[in-house]
């Protein structure tokens, strides 16, 4: 099935910058919800920023299984593809639409009726904890409405399609940003909704976004199918995407889940340095943001190349991948230096909380080309099936180092300490997990060329 958007020919930096653009824009996009939103409570108290930073982990561990099914779906569509199989990528995206369905609805419920207890558990109490389940009470009823999109946006991507789904998160990113401090602060004849505005805002672009990338993923892919499949093909096909999904989306939970760990720790420090963190990370995430485009832009090229049996190109896209994120590091740690103290100025004029998210903004960003290798060599081997590779990938970086190294520094009684050690996290984690995926993928390689 040789199209315009087929992936095992055009040259790799090629095929790389054409998904990775629309995708910096997408996430641009994306992520700048999270910074308004955060923006916007701040405006609210201290107690709301607060109550805000305890419920990202939570929200960022959802949103990564829905990345995950939307990895499962898109390794497997992407290597029928490859191998030129059009009906058996149209019967696995329509199962994996359907099976993304039914684990989120199971998950929005479960999540609703103990909302409170996951808080606590993170060291949300009294106030903070009250303003936490408000919002997230909100948030979960909108979970149906985020995942379905991200998995459709996947499927689009898995066919070489990086356009339409960036456009879809930018218009969904507008229609949130308009809607947000509508929603908190009110406006003429609209009520003032408090921090449940901003989960309200939230709802109202997920709900858009959620018909458009059905009507562009039925209409112009033409990757649905409205054949009811029997029991048999779809047990088949969900065990199928679950053996992809299930270490997928495990993989992109180990770091929110990582971090709501780090957030325990940083608790230590009190609510200002929990609120700090929480400033800091969300900078972050929308700093590194050439570094998730390119995680998103690698998936398409190794499965459709894995599909076609072209490992070379798989390699090639890896290394160009690794030194693109070694150069934005630099970049980003120079930037951030100059500009930190505007930056986080403009989210909190509590001195306190402006003085340790800088001093994160000026220890971190040096280190984040290591954690740009874990997430780009994860997305290459979850999308030539290797999920439980790129789970091991992320349980390295998380659980042998960013949060031992994390709890290691905070025991100095120092919070930049603390930051210290996520830092060497990052470095060592992006040198150890950068050659192993190469050295794999040349030897896999090799053995081919042998039989």
């Amino acid at each position: 099935m040789p199209t315009s958007r087929d992936l095992t020919v055009p040259p790799v930096h090629q095929v790389l910058a054409k998904l990775t653009l629309p995708m910096v824009f997408g996430i641009i996009a994306v992520l700048s919800v999270s910074l308004i939103d955060t923006y916007f409570v701040s405006q609210l108290g201290t107690e709301h920023l607060a109550a805000l930073s305890f419920s990202f982990p939570v929200t960022m561990s959802i949103s990564s299984l829905a990345i995950g099914l939307g990895v499962g779906a898109a390794s497997a569509v992407s290597r029928a593809v490859g191998s030129n199989d059009k009906e058996q990528a149209k019967r696995l995206s329509t199962d994996s639409l359907l099976l993304g369905i039914f684990v989120v609805m199971f998950v929005a419920v479960l999540g609703y009726a103990y909302v409170k207890p996951l808080l606590g558990l993170l060291g949300a109490t009294g106030q903070v904890l009250e303003l936490g389940a408000r919002y997230m009470r909100i948030w979960f009823i909108s979970v149906p409405f985020l995942v379905v999109p991200m998995i459709a946006n996947a499927l689009i991507r898995s066919v070489g399609d990086a356009f339409w789904p960036s456009l879809m998160m930018i218009g969904s990113a507008l229609v949130n940003i308009v809607a947000t401090p509508i929603l908190i602060f009110g406006w003429g004849v609209i009520p003032a909704f408090d921090i449940e505005g901003a989960a309200y805002g939230t709802l109202l672009a997920q709900v858009l976004t959620l018909f458009a990338s059905l009507a562009i993923l039925v209409m112009r892919e033409k990757l649905l199918s409205f054949q009811l499949a029997s029991k048999e093909q779809l047990v088949a096909s969900w065990r199928y995407l679950l053996s992809i999904a299930v270490p997928a989306a495990a993989g992109n939970m180990v770091n929110p889940l990582s971090i709501a760990i780090v957030t325990a720790i940083v608790a230590w420090f009190g609510e200002k340095s929990v609120a700090a963190f929480g400033v800091a990370t969300r900078i972050e995430f929308f700093a590194v943001i050439p570094m998730l485009a390119l995680s998103s832009a690698i998936g398409p090229l190794a499965g459709q190349n894995w599909g076609a049996y072209k490992v070379q190109r798989i390699i090639d896209g890896l290394k160009i991948s690794y030194w693109v994120c070694m150069v934005w590091a630099l970049v980003l740690s120079a930037f951030l230096w100059f500009t930190g103290p505007f930056i986080v100025g403009a989210f909190t004029d509590d001195g306190e909380v402006a003085a340790q998210a800088l001093s994160y903004l000026r220890i971190i960003p040096l280190s984040v080309w290591g954690y740009g290798i874990v997430i780009v060599a994860a997305a290459a081997f979850n999308s030539i099936g290797k999920a439980k590779v790129g789970l091991g990938f992320y349980v390295v970086r998380s659980a042998l180092f960013y949060v031992p190294l994390s709890w290691l520094g905070a025991t100095f009684a120092q919070i930049d300490y603390a930051f210290f050690g996520i830092a060497v996290a990052n470095v060592v984690s992006g040198v150890a997990i950068g050659w192993y995926s190469l050295w794999w993928l040349n030897h896999i390689q090799a053995k081919e060329l042998q039989e």
